[in-house]
């Protein structure tokens, strides 16, 4: 625990002016982003007697080791600056909502020639519109079946479409009318983009002068006695009002406005917000926070307009935004949403009639959404604070161990060998720290090495080594050692086995705190093995002098805990939370491994001569089979004759057919029925994507390959 007076700058040296500051701790790492109208007043605050301060806000200042600032000119530029550094370094000391789901929404990909309907999820993509979000996504595809009666635009995929448009023949949506099938050219692009238009503009809102249009259709349609058209027009009248009615009207001002409301404790507050879009509810959210510092309501709402607003431009940010508190200063925000929008927008707190109704029935929402989060969140906070706690217990660790992380090794018959790094904080996985290592061995090969012991067992040593080499490292880098010691080295410059790739020092960790590598230590290290792996990652550890983490392996058969040093391993009983969480653990360290292995796999599987040519991209290699037809004819072919393909010029040539004359031919095929040698048959030329054909293995090599995974 540091104290803060180590670290506090002189009142003189902080400027009286608006400003952006960061807190970091002792490994350089960014723990909390604040802004202030007055850098010196503000940091002032955080510099008093311990006593007075919130118990969340000591924490903070104890955890931190030194605090820097930035100087802007104005309010909202301090307002864009933090968002964009908690976006940036992720501290764990500010209000960051966390969704616990991804949000589906209604996409209309405009940015396509043929616009496609369908359900997205994650981060927008430019020149989509977006409508939602919702709750789940059948309510997405109950409403776009409606829909398409009226407005029959594309939904299906690029797959689908390609094919329907190399058959002549549309799916089933085209014959059932849902679809105008652009496809097979029933309808032109632009006819197709106008149905997507009319769509958008139905779902934004726009629906009353639409209906309009379609009854002064229907009318005309039977003045003329065309009662089959007017009867289409009726149905499809009444697909519209259906869909309408899925979204009661709450405004009767067809009010364009997002409501916000905040439901706190002392620990926790919940977020929910309603999307109101021409009087109705077009989308709905919820947020859930940790209040790991002292702020007040109106704090919190500013804090969920950045991540709201964030990412958003234009329509995205609606003319008025309700909420239960104004920030302090409202000013600044004001204007930051205006900028956003590109016009005004009007922040305020509803005071009378449907607006603040609407605004108790959001409030109410919050309040249910915070009582369910604590009723999860309280169970699965003691389920694991127990497993940690069993875990020290069964491997007398001083402490629980509150940053885990699980090495495995993957291969498959020695080769494509690869390690997965996992790491566990509190009991929950953090992806955002998983690494994967590809293993060199000593000949710089990536197969394992042969002769000498085991080999799961080397590249466990080697792994171990890489990691906690670099973790070393960066502590010398950062002045951590104590005065007068060394840093330990094993035999080799970098800690690496012979023939593996250098590191550079300074690349480790960045100087403006963003996590980087290998820079925090854990406190167990897991190995997915038995005996002789733990062996082996304890070795590594020693040989660079690191004695205060601890290892443990968990063997697969009888879920067994090996210990260093240990002839006997630890059993835990098979109903321990303890054993559930190392299990998961060494799972996912598994699953993380042998996905990446079968990633290099089929990329080398699916790699042909040409991918060895320096400076040959996919455009290029595309063009010479287009040309050539195969790559046989295309070794066959003259430096001449290469040439003439476009985009290439005589080096190229020359360096291709050197490439080419090196590689070995490709085995002749075979006619499986006779024997029969097929000479004149052509090379397949090489598949370039993974959409396209892989090299084709025998059904029977591929099953007793996947027997052999590791």
């Amino acid at each position: 625990m540091a104290d803060p007076s180590s670290y506090r700058p002189k009142p003189g040296d902080i400027p009286d002016c608006p400003g952006v500051y960061r807190f970091r701790d002792e490994y350089r790492r960014v723990i909390y982003v604040g802004k202030a109208k007055s850098l010196r007043q503000r940091l002032a605050n955080y510099f008093q007697d311990l006593a007075n301060l919130h118990p969340r806000t000591r924490s903070m200042v104890t955890t931190a080791a030194s605090v820097e600032w930035t100087v802007v000119s104005t309010e909202v530029e301090a307002l864009q600056l933090e968002y964009s550094w908690i976006k940036e370094f992720d501290p764990r000391f500010n209000v960051k909502y966390r969704d616990d789901k991804s949000y589906p929404y209604l996409a209309v990909t405009m940015n396509e020639e043929f616009p496609r309907v369908q359900v997205m999820r994650g981060h927008k993509k430019k020149g989509v519109r977006y409508f939602g979000p919702y709750g789940h996504a059948w309510a997405i595809r109950d409403t776009v079946d409606l829909l398409l009666r009226v407005f029959p635009v594309r939904t299906c995929s690029a797959g689908v479409f390609k094919n329907a448009a190399r058959t002549g023949r549309p799916c089933l949506l085209g014959y059932i009318g849902k679809c105008s099938a652009p496809c097979v050219g029933r309808v032109s692009a632009e006819e197709h983009r106008e149905l997507a238009e009319d769509f958008s503009d139905f779902m934004a809102g726009r629906t009353g002068t639409y209906l309009r249009r379609l009854e002064k259709r229907m009318t005309e349609a039977a003045e003329e006695m065309e009662y089959e058209r007017a009867a289409r027009l009726r149905d499809d009248i009444e697909a519209l009002k259906k869909a309408m009615q899925k979204n009661a009207v709450v405004l009767a001002d067809a009010t364009d406005a997002d409501l916000i409301a905040v439901a706190e404790d002392e620990l926790e507050a919940a977020v929910q917000i309603f999307h109101v879009r021409g009087g109705r509810v077009r989308g709905q959210r919820g947020w859930v926070t940790d209040k790991v510092e002292d702020v007040t309501t109106g704090a919190l709402v500013e804090h969920a307009l950045q991540q709201l607003y964030g990412e958003e431009s234009g329509d995205a940010v609606p003319k008025e935004v309700l909420v239960p508190a104004l920030p302090d200063p409202l000013e600044p925000v004001q204007e930051w949403l205006a900028e956003r929008r590109g016009s005004n927008v009007s922040l305020r707190i509803p005071q009378r009639g449907d607006k603040k109704a609407l605004m108790e029935t959001v409030q109410r929402n919050a309040q249910q959404g915070l009582v369910l989060h604590k009723t999860r969140r309280a169970s699965d906070l003691t389920t694991r604070s127990r497993a940690l706690e069993e875990i020290a217990e069964a491997l007398d660790l001083d402490s629980a161990p509150l940053r885990i992380e699980c090495y495995d090794i993957s291969h498959l018959q020695g080769d494509d060998v690869v390690a997965s790094m996992v790491v566990f904080e509190d009991g929950l996985q953090r992806k955002s720290e998983y690494r994967r290592f590809q293993i060199k061995g000593r000949a710089g090969d990536t197969r394992l090495w042969h002769g000498e012991g085991q080999d799961d067992v080397r590249s466990m040593h080697e792994v171990i080594t890489r990691r906690f080499r670099r973790y070393l490292a960066e502590k010398e880098r950062t002045g951590e050692w104590a005065d007068g010691e060394d840093v330990p080295v094993d035999g080799s410059p970098d800690g690496l086995p012979d023939g593996a790739p250098e590191v550079p020092v300074g690349a480790l960790v960045e100087d403006d705190g963003r996590p980087r590598r290998f820079a925090y230590p854990p406190q167990l290290v897991v190995v997915d093995g038995g005996q002789p792996q733990v062996a082996a990652a304890q070795r590594a550890l020693d040989e660079l002098g690191i004695d205060d983490i601890a290892v443990c392996g968990l063997a697969k058969r009888l879920e067994e805990i090996w210990v260093p040093g240990e002839d006997d391993p630890v059993v835990l009983p098979r109903s321990s939370e303890g054993l559930y969480l190392l299990q998961r653990v060494r799972d996912e360290a598994h699953r993380f491994a042998i996905t990446y292995q079968r990633t290099r796999r089929a990329k080398r599987f699916r790699s042909g001569p040409l991918d060895d040519v320096p400076g040959l991209g996919e455009t290029r290699k595309q063009a010479l089979i287009k040309h050539f037809g195969s790559v046989k004819r295309l070794r066959s072919a003259t430096i001449d004759q290469i040439c003439g393909v476009p985009g290439i010029g005589r080096k190229t040539a020359e360096t291709i057919a050197a490439a080419l004359a090196q590689a070995a031919p490709a085995a002749p095929a075979v006619n499986t029925a006779t024997g029969e040698i097929m000479e004149d048959v052509e090379e397949a030329p090489p598949a370039t994507t993974a959409a396209d054909a892989e090299t084709p293995v025998p059904t029977s090599v591929l099953d007793d390959r996947r027997g052999q995974e590791t």
